[in-house]
């Protein structure tokens, strides 16, 4: 049995679109052109909402200042509070990677939101001269303010989450310095021995710089909330009332409860994607300093008796098929793999917002693709980090001290009491004889075992600016 069909109509002619669909002759033409992804845009629920936020907020706009009928503007303010809500996601259809600048994108969600309006009013699917997808969806808008208005939008919603994943990642971090604090360990440098240190101030390390991204990542969502909606095809706001751009930035506003605001110069802000590349940036700096952590938890676990072994991940899964009770750390693993897409993902924001030419960048889909990728994955990434890894973390005390005791480099605490030069020739007896410094400097009488105590004490090697410190010197 054929599928029954509907006939639409556009500037190429006639085109048999599916029945049962909400989408139209618009989306079924970009479903043929751009077969790239194989990944629509319904995959990005983010976008899909922000879609239909930006097509209400238009409806509001244009019903108050008397440019739509009331019945008409109802319609499409009920559908898209539907699709705000998770329904007809899936008619979302349209490759993430399109070309056109996201015409596709926008023409799926006008089609869309009015068959979804003309059911509501009672007509078929495909009835547009009650309601139609141009005319009246779109009215007062173009691909070139609505699109990037709404990847905004997006990134808006999924930077505040990746925020907020960071910031609870970095208690976590916390919570651990706070339980390891008075674990003496070594602390290295260029992966040699350096001086020691607690493995509480490494986890405290760790929260501040988590922390930091956080901070950074929130000043860059104030660039993301200044849109250009209201601007039309290039910025001159052609087609649109005069308090059209004001009134639908307050009522997207509202409808987001994000600090949205209008740009001051709308032609500037049209072909400008500079928000993009600062929010992909901050991105990358917060992956990339994951990553650097999650290499120090490879390191710090490695063994469980062949490597550095002060710390134990937890175990989530068997780590081989062939070597019985082998456990791998795939938390941290799985956290670097993101890390490199989140790179790449910022490369390729780099090159497309560099394309862009005269009055718009052509390259937004990719754009758009690429960094909600790089949030949400990161998302998920940090929450999997922080409570399938870092909350389960154990350490390993009596060895990380015994490491500490028997290293050379715990001679440089001797310095101010010694001189360098003394305390280098200990260091080289040390690795030469295999003796430990406090052996050493027992053996040669250079200190009474008091002092050397109170210099090789927790507290003067790991913390000896704080005053206990200074008084047991």
């Amino acid at each position: 049995m054929p599928t029954p069909t509907r006939t639409e109509h556009d500037l190429l002619g006639d085109k048999d679109v599916p029945a049962d669909v909400y989408y139209g002759v618009h989306t079924a033409r970009a479903l043929e052109n751009f077969p790239i992804s194989g990944v629509p845009i319904s995959q990005n629920p983010d976008l899909v909402v922000a879609l239909a936020a930006v097509k209400q907020a238009a409806a509001e706009a244009n019903l108050q200042l008397g440019q739509l009928d009331d019945g008409i503007a109802q319609a499409i303010i009920a559908a898209c509070i539907e699709i705000r809500g998770g329904a007809l996601h899936d008619q979302f259809v349209v490759d993430q990677i399109q070309g056109g600048a996201g015409t596709s994108t926008n023409m799926n969600a006008n089609e869309v939101i009015a068959n979804r309006a003309l059911e509501i009013l009672g007509h078929q699917r495909g009835e547009y001269r009650h309601l139609h997808p141009l005319e009246h969806v779109n009215l007062g808008q173009s691909t070139n303010d609505v699109y990037p208005t709404a990847v905004k939008v997006a990134l808006g919603m999924a930077a505040r989450s990746l925020e907020q994943a960071l910031r609870g990642l970095a208690e976590r971090c916390t919570a651990k310095s706070i339980e390891f604090a008075d674990m003496l360990k070594l602390g290295r440098t260029q992966l040699q021995d350096a001086v020691p240190m607690t493995l509480g101030q490494e986890f405290g390390a760790y929260a501040i710089t988590i922390g930091e991204d956080a901070d950074r990542l929130e000043e860059a969502l104030a660039l993301i909330a200044e849109i250009n909606l209201g601007g039309t095809a290039i910025g001159t706001g052609l087609n649109t009332h005069p308090q059209y751009a004001a009134l639908v930035c307050e009522r997207l506003r509202v409808l987001t409860g994000l600090p949205l605001s209008t740009a001051g110069n709308l032609v500037e802000a049209t072909s400008d994607v500079g928000a993009f590349v600062q929010l992909s940036g901050v991105t990358k700096r917060a992956a990339v300093k994951l990553s650097k952590i999650c290499n120090d938890l490879r390191l710090l676990s490695s063994g469980p008796r062949a490597g550095l072994g002060e710390i134990n991940l937890p175990a989530v899964q068997a780590g081989s098929s062939i070597m019985p009770g082998k456990v791998n750390p795939v938390i941290p693993e799985v956290v670097n793999q993101v890390a490199f897409e989140v790179i790449g993902n910022d490369l390729t924001v780099t090159m497309a917002a560099e394309a862009g030419q005269l009055q718009l960048n052509a390259f937004e889909p990719i754009i758009a693709r690429a960094l909600l990728s790089s949030l949400n994955h990161l998302t998920a990434a940090v929450d999997v980090l922080g409570t399938r890894c870092i909350q389960g973390i154990t350490a390993n005390a009596e060895h990380m001290r015994d490491t500490v005791l028997r290293s050379a480099s715990i001679a440089t605490a001797l310095n101010p009491v010694l001189g360098y030069e003394a305390a280098t020739a200990l260091v080289a007896e040390a690795i030469a004889t295999g003796a430990s410094i406090p052996e050493l400097v027992r053996r040669s009488a250079l200190l009474d075992e008091e002092t050397l105590a109170r210099i090789l004490s927790p507290e003067n090697l790991c913390r000896p600016n704080d005053p206990k410190a200074a008084e047991a010197l």
